[in-house]
């Protein structure tokens, strides 16, 4: 369509999960709940840490900004959201659309580069024990995490501002709960193989080198954990590994389903129970799959609820 036809848009509405008001009050009030149980559960464990000293490792460290992006990931989505399950109008604005797109990705960049961190501190913990103070060291940590947060915000700033440079001439109906990539590249009357492109390269980046660098980690863990002959030491050196796994299981199997599956196959119905999964469920179970399998965090959270 030529460009002197096309109409300039000041607001998007969101689709959403559903139309009908039988089934938007309980996923409202279901949303509402897992929000609220990210809120106090990312919160609490981020105060846990700083209020006991024995937390005060790069393990706790980490994980205290791997809750910090899930609250946050959360945060620029799940408010709106439960704003539309209950409005008749389900609007966004074009610049709360390229923010709440801007932050998500941000984020969502973050934490995969946090995980891969997290990993090579198990890593050198579990094969390099007598290296780990000086591999590890307060600054080295600091540099990862402000090295995460700038990576994460720069290839976000990338797609978002390849994204609103598009136009828009159609539909303003975005078949999503939020502004994400990919449905705003369906809604675009001009090319968009250049933002596919980046797409692909700039997530498949990030998501297949830090997948990369967690799978060696811990194929490296397990060969060293073989090898230790005392079945207790053993079973202990592979326990405080499994939580990890946990979340970089759930983690990284929706968002590799979503961003790096071919376009011929891609559904838009079906990305948007994958993206509820990563966007609001997912920072829910984080501090409850590292809280209720750590026996440290269990025993400083006794200690801070007697003191």
């Amino acid at each position: 369509m030529p460009e002197e036809n096309c109409t300039v848009l000041t607001e998007f509405i969101l689709l959403g999960f559903t139309d009908r008001l039988e089934v938007e009050i309980p996923l409202f009030g279901l949303f509402l709940l897992i929000y609220t149980t990210t809120l106090v559960g990312n919160a609490g464990l981020i105060l846990l840490v700083q209020l006991n000293a024995c937390l005060h490792t790069p393990m706790y460290y980490f994980l205290s900004s791997l809750s910090f992006l899930d609250l946050s990931c959360s945060s620029a989505i799940a408010p709106k959201m439960l704003v539309n399950l209950l409005a008749q109008r389900k609007t966004i604005s074009l610049i709360g659309c390229a923010t709440q797109m801007f932050l998500f990705a941000a984020f969502a960049d973050a934490e995969c580069l946090i995980l891969a961190a997290m990993a090579y501190d198990r890593y050198v913990a579990v094969c390099h024990p007598l290296l780990y103070t000086a591999a590890m060291s307060r600054r080295v940590c600091a540099s990862v995490v402000v090295g995460a947060y700038l990576s994460g915000g720069l290839t976000s700033l990338v797609h978002t501002s390849f994204t609103f440079t598009l136009l828009f001439c159609g539909s303003n109906v975005i078949n999503h709960f939020f502004c994400d990539i990919p449905p705003l590249l369906e809604l675009s009357c001009s090319s968009t193989r250049v933002n596919e492109i980046l797409l692909f390269t700039l997530c498949g980046f990030i998501q297949t080198s830090t997948f990369l660098t967690i799978a060696v980690s811990y194929a490296c863990i397990l060969s060293t954990i073989l090898r230790i002959r005392v079945a207790g030491s053993r079973h202990k050196a592979f326990y405080t590994c499994t939580s990890h796994l946990m979340a970089v299981g759930l983690f990284y199997g929706s968002l590799l389903f979503t961003y790096l599956q071919p376009s011929s196959s891609y559904s838009l119905d079906t990305d948007k129970v994958i993206s509820a999964f990563y966007t609001v469920v997912f920072p829910m179970l984080n501090p409850l799959i590292y809280s209720l399998r750590n026996k440290e965090v269990k025993d400083a959270l006794r200690r801070t609820v007697e003191r």
